[in-house]
């Protein structure tokens, strides 16, 4: 609300993706309305000696992609992804010359885990390979500190953009990149900008990231058979698999977006989120506080269970995670839970930690927009603790108006948000 009372409605206009499968929005739609995992052995560094030794990596490289040396030298792997993500979401929509002044386009980008590929290189350096205790800074790199804080990410975005708003960073673990496009909508909503460029970035695809999971057996041990390793819902699965990438979507407010002609994907109608103040990555088996989140989110965007015609799942394929956000779904929407179609794309991409919620934002806009559901692949024995319609191996064609994604992360978090189909509301 605004002064007067006028509403204003956040869109989502402009699409940039890179991710597993897929260099652009259009090769990511491709590949998870198909149904065709993307995991392999993990290439970026020998991991030979590690429990979980598959991921889906991104054939990404960016200079094919447009970044000067020089930028490739400065920025990590996942502040790339970001530039790039965005600079194709920012052409999507025409944002340049869209009229907005610099001063009010913001910045949000969300990431759980940072520049870890960039501080894990330059600490095996200055320390020659864990043998020294002493550390000599002299032999860092002169970018070690924009590598290091996180702020990096959303200013080398708002540089590549020219963005001159707000610009912030969320990091919130595996909601990061929900959690920063619900700000972001905040943002437009609020009035303070007229634009925001948001998303999230992630690669983690490292040795201590893979190492951590590893200690804690999230991930699976499959690695004899990557394509099928990740089985969200599936009776067999045994953990997730770790991914990488970057999605970054323009939001405008409707009326100004539609005034200047811009296409849109699909309207931001409701966000919320929760923590459960319960355990760092334990969940409780009844999903209350993924459910409060789900009707917050609803009741923001003035829908009911019924309304639901898709539904965006987490996924990771813990057996842990996948009956809790059943048992949430369940208690959010009660029997509609039981005819509203529902998937997870991290049966194809991974999970790519503070990126995938808004690679899965990216997904449903597209879905909207098709009229297509994408599939959970590899379900071939469901779970039968996990009793919904979790659209098995193949693609649904589907008009939905109104679509729901979550988001759970450790620490607690759980995050919802509502997508509607472009003046689908009067309100």
């Amino acid at each position: 609300m605004i002064g007067g009372g006028v509403v204003r409605r956040v869109v989502i206009t402009g699409i940039g993706v890179v991710a597993p499968g897929g260099s652009d929005a259009k090769a990511f739609w491709e590949l998870v309305s198909s149904g065709r995992p993307a995991v392999r052995e993990i290439t970026l560094f020998d991991a030979s000696g590690y429990r979980s030794r598959v991921a889906a990596e991104a054939d990404f490289d960016p200079v094919d992609h447009g970044l000067s040396l020089r930028e490739v030298r400065r920025m990590d792997r996942a502040a790339q992804m970001a530039v790039v993500a965005a600079r194709e979401a920012v052409g999507d929509c025409g944002l340049v010359d869209a009229g907005i002044a610099e001063d009010r386009v913001g910045v949000v980008i969300g990431s759980a885990v940072g520049c870890s590929m960039s501080l894990e290189r330059e600490y095996a350096v200055v320390s020659d390979r864990g043998r020294e205790w002493l550390v000599d800074h002299a032999y860092t790199s002169p970018h070690l500190y924009g590598q290091f804080v996180p702020s990096s990410l959303a200013a080398e975005v708002a540089w590549a953009v020219g963005a001159q708003g707000p610009v912030t960073v969320v990091s919130d673990g595996c909601t990061s990149g929900l959690d920063a496009l619900g700000y972001a909508a905040e943002l437009v909503r609020e009035g303070r900008v007229d634009a925001v460029v948001a998303g999230g970035t992630e690669a983690p695809i490292s040795p201590i990231t893979v190492a951590c999971f590893d200690a804690i057996k999230a991930t699976t041990p499959r690695n004899d058979d990557p394509e099928h390793a990740s089985r969200p819902f599936d009776r067999t699965r045994n953990g997730f698999v770790l991914g990488e990438g970057a999605a970054v979507l323009v939001l405008e407010e409707y009326t100004a977006a539609r005034r200047r002609g811009a296409f849109v994907y699909a309207e931001i109608a409701g966000y919320a989120n929760r923590g459960n103040a319960y355990h760092m990555t334990g969940l409780r088996a009844d999903g209350a506080e993924m459910a409060e989140a789900i009707g917050a989110a609803m009741a923001q965007a003035g829908t009911v269970p019924a309304d639901i015609g898709y539904v965006n799942a987490h996924g990771s394929g813990t057996k842990q995670n996948d009956r809790h956000e059943t048992a949430a779904v369940k208690r959010a929407l009660g029997e509609h839970a039981y005819a509203v179609p529902m998937s997870s794309i991290k049966s194809m991409i991974g999970h790519s930690l503070g990126a995938i919620g808004a690679l899965e934002i990216a997904c449903c806009a597209l879905a909207i927009q098709h009229g297509v559901l994408p599939p959970t692949a590899n379900l071939n024995e469901p779970d039968p603790d996990c009793d919904l319609d979790y659209i098995p191996l193949v693609a649904r064609h589907k008009q939905v108006d109104a679509v729901l994604s979550v988001g759970s992360g450790f620490g607690g978090f759980q995050s919802a948000m509502v997508l509607t189909r472009p003046g689908g509301r009067t309100a």
